[in-house]
């Protein structure tokens, strides 16, 4: 098990806990679920950690060791937003990988929409969406009547509970965390999550362009297995994972760790170009291999990755309005030529915009990489000589 350093950092009025896990690598912010703490995504961040990423697990304003105000009007996602920013101000972070479960997925989708640049990619597990909203309301609407018109039975309650031990399995431990808060503090977190801002909408969403990956799980009403592949096919850079029941990732890794460590190395090999060429159409990929020596500076790989960095750096309102043929076209001849023939699935009719990428990619397969750059390098210059003002 890797060492884990805890932290706090004042934000506002506030302050809030953190623990860090590695300390090297692409760093990983990681955020909990409602009521929860970080020891829910505790074993997540330690194999992380293992696979050489350096992880943060962040516990909101009162959750987990933050500081817990008992004020409605301090619990909304869009400032648990700010808290994570703040968050990555505080470790000296410019960009990260940032994603959670649940509330914490909808606090990185917060985060996608108000400061975009400093997201390198998404990693997103049971997002609550607009569908699960009257379910969310259903479940957690008991639970804010009890903490609040039920104090005096729920305190005491709370307080046996506390003192339970916390069993090795971490996702429980962060259950009987939960379980053992004081109900005031309970009602508060409620009460603003149920009258604040949710999740951002749909047209916001689709303008996150960040390689993403979207976990969901079929059999729960509060994070629905079609709002899940909803999410993935508004975000246009994103891949959908399933899995097979609500804890598995954290009971029984094995099958969707390595699925996760593919797509966060593809994600960061890839950092530097532009995510609407960098995205993969499945999760089921190879890891990137080791960087190849220098090129010549003359070189068809040179070349190639400058035509990658004109695209990424063309002026939004320029002179040059590509079609979708021509975006279908330039993605499908970049990753011919960084990751060869097409694979993984084809995405399903809920995904069309993965399928027409797929389409095009697989047209192309068999392609050598020298011939997919050439390629790449000559459309390029025939659209930089065409605007050339």
């Amino acid at each position: 098990m890797h060492p884990i350093r805890s932290g706090r950092f004042q934000h506002g009025a506030w302050s809030l806990s953190y623990e860090q896990h590695g300390e090297q690598g692409h760093p990983i912010l990681l955020i909990h679920g409602l009521l929860l703490d970080t020891y829910v995504n505790r074993d997540i961040a330690q194999a992380l950690a293992g696979a050489g990423y350096q992880v943060v697990l962040l516990d909101l304003l009162g959750h987990g060791h933050s500081d817990a105000p008992a004020d409605a009007t301090e619990y909304r996602i869009d400032f648990f937003a700010d808290q994570a920013l703040a968050a990555m101000d505080h470790l000296g972070w410019e960009r990260a990988t940032v994603g959670g479960v649940s509330l914490g997925t909808i606090t990185a989708l917060h985060m996608a929409t108000r400061a975009p640049d400093r997201i390198r990619a998404l990693l997103l597990e049971m997002p609550v969406m607009e569908h699960a909203t009257p379910a969310a309301a259903l479940m957690l609407t008991p639970v804010l009547l009890a903490a609040r018109f039920g104090a005096p039975l729920y305190r005491p309650l709370a307080k046996l509970v506390d003192k339970l031990p916390r069993p090795g399995i971490h996702v429980w431990h962060s259950v009987i965390n939960a379980a053992a808060r004081d109900p005031a503090i309970t009602s508060a977190i409620l009460h603003g999550i149920l009258v604040g801002p949710v999740v951002p909408p749909a047209a916001e969403r689709r303008q996150i362009h960040a390689p993403t990956l979207v976990i969901g799980h079929e059999g729960d009403w509060l994070h629905p297995f079609d709002d899940a592949k909803a999410l993935a096919g508004d975000l246009p850079e994103a891949v959908f994972l399933k899995a097979h029941s609500i804890v598995e990732l954290r009971t029984r890794p094995k099958r969707l760790m390595p699925k996760i460590l593919d797509f966060l190395a593809r994600a960061h090999a890839d950092a530097r170009i532009p995510t609407s060429e960098a995205a993969a159409p499945a999760p089921d990929v190879p890891s990137p291999p080791s960087p190849p020596p220098a090129a010549e500076p003359d070189s068809l790989q040179v070349r190639f990755e400058q035509a990658v960095d004109q695209v990424r750096n063309a002026p939004p309102d320029g002179d040059f309005k590509p079609s979708n043929e021509f975006k279908l076209k330039m993605y499908a001849l970049y990753r011919q030529a960084t990751d060869g023939d097409v694979s993984g699935k084809r995405p399903g009719i809920t995904n069309p915009v993965g399928r027409y990428k797929h389409d095009a990619w697989a047209a192309i397969s068999g392609m050598s990489a020298d011939e997919a750059m050439q390629a790449y390098v000559d459309a390029v210059d025939e659209v930089a000589r065409k605007h050339a003002s």
